[in-house]
């Protein structure tokens, strides 16, 4: 049987000519430069949700807890170099402090329920305008009342507001974060 050999204007063509491979990563490149702002948009907005929603639920615990154990606990507000964190535990105001450079160090037989550090590094700070809420066993009750603000690096943020009956209600001012009522 004979062979057949193509001529070589017939020989079929295999792979990708180097042009047409610069060319993919060219357009590859811009789709992805365009696309880049709104995903780090995205991200921001996700660690200020999940932020919040610790928080919130956080806030709850704490008051759940203390009518459990029926045992007064705070959740007490710190600034770290780092950030920013909380601490859930049992004794006075200044007896339990995270703004170390590592967990909760409590003294005079205060004990730590649970730390929450909130780092720079995740574009997210907390800030409130009271030093510490102390929960009543009893009644679940908290004092003093207090706004916590969960601020994200776009600078939107979440506002839990806790109520002198230890109830939470959280809005988000303009521009509002979605799945929050506005302010």
């Amino acid at each position: 049987m004979p062979s057949t050999r193509l001529a070589p204007h017939q020989r079929s063509q295999r792979g990708i000519t180097l042009i047409e491979a610069c060319t993919v990563l060219a357009i590859t490149a811009v789709l992805a430069a365009s696309a880049a702002p709104g995903m780090q948009e995205l991200i921001a907005g996700r660690r200020l949700e999940a932020t919040a929603t610790q928080l919130a639920t956080d806030i709850q615990l704490t008051r759940a807890a203390a009518v459990a154990r029926n045992q007064a606990l705070r959740l007490s507000f710190h600034k770290r170099k780092d950030g920013s964190c909380y601490v859930i535990h049992t004794g006075a105001v200044d007896q339990c402090d995270c703004s170390g450079s590592g967990p909760a160090v409590c003294t005079s037989g205060a004990r730590e329920i649970k730390t929450v550090i909130v780092s720079t590094a995740d574009q997210v700070s907390v800030v409130a305008n009271v030093g510490s809420v102390l929960f009543d066993p009893m009644h679940g009750t908290s004092s003093p009342t207090g706004t916590l603000r969960v601020i994200g690096a776009t600078g939107r943020e979440v506002r839990h507001v806790i109520n002198v009956m230890g109830r939470v209600r959280s809005c988000s001012p303009a521009p509002s974060v979605p799945g929050y009522r506005v302010c």
